[in-house]
Formats: structure tokens, C-alpha cells, sequence
């Protein structure tokens, strides 16, 4: 590399230090705030998609957005150049609050409003604005400091921004996340954001600052940080608020697992709510005609030994239970931590009759795809109770490749029956479902039924809840040699919800809506979104 002089307006800055210490200084900062930009991002994906759903499409919108306002923030930078000192510490502390404070933002409007896609592309532009017109302004800066070619220092700086990106994208799920959690990491991260860009400015380039712009820069700093502080103080208090707006006052168990946020609601068997990130998943007013529906119509058969697929709550174990001749049950939970509550928590073990405590019950905490790829099959019944299929991480557990794997599991004449979303509000999706598992080599008989929800359900999933619990659920029975015959197994036990007629009328109801055509859902090629 050849030095060269290279002219600047401004002249070469007055340093407390030698140059090439003060060109270390600027790259350190570089490294700082792009570890702090990719918390950001990070936080805005992994937070929408907790509240809104489908990470695909989330991170999609946040990552597209922020680029093209990246690119905008760089042409507005051009305005700066002529005071870049005090222009990236007014953008560095202007970043910290708004990228500290999104995360807060966010949730704040999702539990009080009810709708956070707005402030997610709001936030998306803005913070891509901003980091956008970081980099410019860091190359003015290096060139005051150390002179030298503008290739060397793009590449310098270049090369202090992509090992930070990377400090920060590891340090966000593995050290922020599990440590502060989604608020209190995002507002510690925006306090250094704001710590960093000040003392560069403030230190390196401080004799070059006119007493007016130190002081504004001070004061504005202190004020960022003092903000960021007390709401780190208060985000206890809030998160509290947040649940009873979202949940109503009911709160009994708010629990941030390693996979997901698991809240409870009610305190007798009768008001039990489940929430997996901010989703119903099981209300104790209707759970019995969900899980009636899903395992019964299954056990019609042998059923010695059983593979539940999901159920962490113990709910679909429940039903099993009650055929004596049920040698063993196996049970795969991705989290720990729902089975850990459905074990010990008071409420929830009592709905599922303690079906931890039976011991032909073996719980597994792994991923269900992987699992069953090292499986030894034998299972004459295998249950799959997962949610709704999406686009999401969960997409996989309802691709064709799945449904292969447990063909492989089941025994000969073993019964499949899955879940597949509500047939009347997301008919693409549950024909989908059932098209891949026919892809599978599968046979399949669809069934829906209706469900009654009597009561009101609070929390963010209500309206979802309702017109899942109006319209019916879908399921799909299958066998490998040919199709189940849908029906009740002779010395069922006593059902609430289930009769063998209401078990034929869901096949009719089933099939009366049923669409031709459909591409079944790969690994490679999912095709739930078609449907959203």
C-alpha cells in the first residue's frame, strides 16, 4: 500500500494523540457501533417475529428496509462532511436512543394498540438511516486523523465493521439474550452505542469542537444515557404492564424460556390460559374438544406404544392415558420449559390429570425433525400436536420430508393424525398439509371439528382464538397401506365433546370443502404462505 497525502477540508485534526493511536481509537469505535447496529436489527426480527408472526416475512421487511435506508442515510451524510466530528456524535446518540428504545417501542404498541407493523417499519427506516450515514463520516474522520490512500482506509474500515457485525450478531442470542433479555438488551446495547460514539468524538476530536458543540454534545450524551438508564430500571414495572394490557390481570406465571416466552392466565382448571409467545395455545374452556378430537380417532387400533409429537402440556398425554393398554408413551417437546410447568405447575398439571406423574409417560426435550431421524419406529400411534403451520422455524415439522420420517416410525397399521390449522379460515393451508402428506406416501381421511367457546378470552390471540374456536380445527388421520376408517375404538372411554356420529359428520364436513390441486410443502419449497 502507498501513502499518499490526501487534501481534506478542515486541515488534519488536532489530536491528544499520535495518529495512529487516534486511527485504532476510530476503528475501535467502527467495531463498537457495528456490533450495536446488528443488535438492532437482530432485536427488531427476533421481536417481530414474537409479536407478529412468520419470520420469514419479518426479516424480510426489516433487512429490506434497512438496507434501502441505509443507502438514504449515506446520501445525507454528504450534508455532515463539513462538520463530521459533531454530526456522528449527534448520529451516534440519536442511533442509541432510537435503536435502545425500539425494542420498548415495539412491545408498548403490540400491548396497547394491538398492532406493531407500523412501528416496525418506522424503526426499520429510521435505524437504517442512521447506521447508513455512520460510515461516511467515519472515513472523513480517519483521514484527519491518519492520511492515507482512500483505498486503505475503506478497507480499514470496512474490515472494523464486518468483525463487528459479527461480535454483535454472536453476543445477541448468545450473551444479551439469555442474559438481559429483549428489553434490557436492547437498551444496554443503545447505552454503549451512546458511550462509544461520545468518547471518540469527545476525546479524539474534542480540540477541533467549538465550546458550543462539546457542550451540546455532553449534555445530549448524559440525557441518552440517563434516559436508557431509568427505563433499564423501570422495564420491570413496564413489562408488567405490558402482560396485564396484553393478558389481562390474571398473570399468574410469565416465564422467558431458552425457545420462547410461556405465560399462564387463570387460577383454577376452569380459566387456565397457555400462551407460547404471545399466542393461545391452550384455553381450559375448549381444550378438551381439541384434544378429544386429535387422539381419539387415532387409538382405533393397536396403540401399545405411542409417539406425541408437541403436547408439551401434557394435554394430548392426558387423553392417551386412559386406555389401559397403553404400554408406553413417548412425548418430544422442543422446550423444557413447558414440560418443566407441566409438571410442577399447580393449574396446569391438574388439566392434563398429572399425566407426568404416570409412569409409562417418557418425555424428551429435542427437536421433533432430528429426533425422528435417529428413531427406532415401532409406534403404533403417532400424535402430532404442533401449531398452526407457517413460516416460520416450525415450517419443517409439516413438509413432506417430515411426514416421510414418520411413516419410517410407525409400526405396520400404525395411525398418524395431525394437526393442520382451521379448514374454514385457512383452506389452502390445511389441504396443504394434507397434499404433503400424501406426498409422503400416506393415506389419508381429513376430519373437522366444530368447536363452542363460551366465554371471552383476553390476551392478544383472542380474535384468532374465536374464530378458531367458531369455525373448527382441522386434522388428518393417515396410515402407510391405506386409508383409516374414522372412527372410535370399541371400549373407548367416556368422551365431553365426541360421539361416532359428530366423528363421521367432521369427515363429511372435511371433505364438502376440500381443495384439488394443491402442491404438497417441501424443505425446499414450503407453500404455507399462500395462504396468509
Amino acid at each position: 500500500m502507498i501513502d499518499q497525502q490526501v487534501p481534506l477540508r478542515g486541515g488534519a485534526a488536532r489530536l491528544p494523540v499520535r495518529p495512529r493511536t487516534g486511527r485504532c481509537l476510530v476503528l475501535a469505535a467502527v467495531f463498537i457501533c457495528a456490533a450495536c447496529g446488528l443488535v438492532y436489527e437482530l432485536e427488531l426480527v427476533a421481536l417481530a417475529s414474537y409479536l407478529i408472526g412468520d419470520s420469514v416475512t419479518q426479516a424480510s421487511v426489516v433487512l429490506s428496509v434497512m438496507v434501502f435506508a441505509m443507502g438514504v442515510g449515506s446520501l445525507l451524510a454528504k450534508r455532515l462532511r463539513s462538520r463530521p466530528a459533531v454530526g456522528f456524535g449527534l448520529i451516534e446518540a440519536v442511533l442509541a436512543l432510537v435503536g435502545g428504545s425500539s425494542a420498548v417501542v415495539l412491545y408498548a404498541s403490540f400491548a396497547w394498540l394491538g398492532e406493531s407493523r407500523f412501528a416496525l417499519v418506522v424503526f426499520s427506516l429510521t435505524i437504517g438511516v442512521l447506521i447508513g450515514a455512520e460510515i461516511p463520516l467515519l472515513m472523513t474522520l480517519i483521514q484527519r486523523v491518519d492520511r492515507q490512500d482512500a483505498g486503505g482506509t475503506v478497507a480499514d474500515l470496512f474490515a472494523a465493521d464486518y468483525v463487528g457485525a459479527l461480535v454483535g450478531g454472536l453476543a445477541f442470542p448468545f450473551l444479551l439474550l439469555p442474559m438481559l433479555g429483549q428489553l434490557t438488551g436492547a437498551l444496554f446495547t443503545g447505552a454503549v452505542n451512546a458511550a462509544a460514539g461520545g468518547a471518540l468524538v469527545l476525546w479524539v476530536f474534542g480540540r477541533d469542537l467549538t465550546p458550543r458543540s462539546r457542550w451540546l454534545l455532553i449534555l445530549v450524551d448524559v440525557a441518552v444515557i440517563a434516559v436508557l438508564a431509568t427505563a433499564t430500571a423501570l422495564v420491570d414495572d413496564f413489562e408488567r404492564a405490558a402482560r396485564r394490557a396484553v393478558y389481562g390481570d390474571g398473570v399468574r406465571v410469565a416465564v422467558q424460556t431458552g425457545v420462547q416466552e410461556v405465560v399462564l392466565t387463570g387460577t383454577g382448571r376452569s380459566s387456565l390460559d397457555l400462551y407460547l409467545d404471545g399466542r393461545l395455545r391452550v384455553s381450559a374452556r375448549d381444550e378438551y374438544r381439541y384434544h378429544e378430537a386429535l387422539v381419539h380417532p387415532a387409538m382405533n387400533g393397536p396403540r401399545a406404544r405411542v409417539l406425541i409429537l408437541g403436547g408439551g402440556d401434557g394435554l394430548a398425554a392426558r387423553e392417551v392415558l386412559r386406555y389401559p393398554d397403553v404400554r408406553s408413551v413417548t412425548l418430544v417437546e422442543l422446550d423444557p420449559g413447558v414440560t418443566r410447568l407441566a409438571r410442577t405447575d399447580r393449574v396446569l398439571s391438574a388439566l392434563n390429570a398429572h399425566a407426568y406423574r404416570d409412569p409409562r409417560l417418557a418425555a424428551v426435550n429435542a427437536d421433533a425433525f432430528n429426533w425422528l431421524r435417529a428413531a427406532r419406529g415401532g409406534y403404533d400411534v403417532v400424535l402430532s400436536d404442533l401449531p398452526d403451520p407457517g413460516i416460520s422455524a416450525g415450517t419443517k415439522l409439516y413438509s413432506a420430508e417430515f411426514y416421510g420420517l414418520v411413516a419410517d416410525a410407525l409400526a405396520p397399521g400404525g395411525r398418524l393424525v395431525v394437526h393442520g390449522g382451521p379448514p374454514v379460515t385457512r383452506p389452502r393451508t390445511y389441504w396443504t398439509v394434507e397434499a404433503s402428506m400424501r406426498a409422503a406416501g400416506l393415506h389419508t381421511r381429513p376430519y373437522r371439528i366444530s368447536g363452542r367457546l363460551s366465554d371471552f378470552v383476553v390476551g392478544p390471540d383472542r380474535a384468532t382464538h374465536r374464530a378458531q374456536a367458531e369455525h373448527g380445527w382441522g386434522f388428518v388421520l393417515a396410515r402407510p397401506v391405506r386409508a383409516p376408517a374414522l372412527r372410535l375404538a370399541p371400549g373407548a372411554p367416556k368422551l365431553r365433546s365426541l360421539t361416532q356420529v359428530s366423528l363421521m359428520r367432521a369427515g363429511q364436513d372435511a371433505e364438502s370443502g376440500r381443495l384439488r390441486g394443491l402442491l404438497p410443502s417441501t424443505l425446499v419449497h414450503p407453500r404455507y404462505w399462500e395462504d396468509r
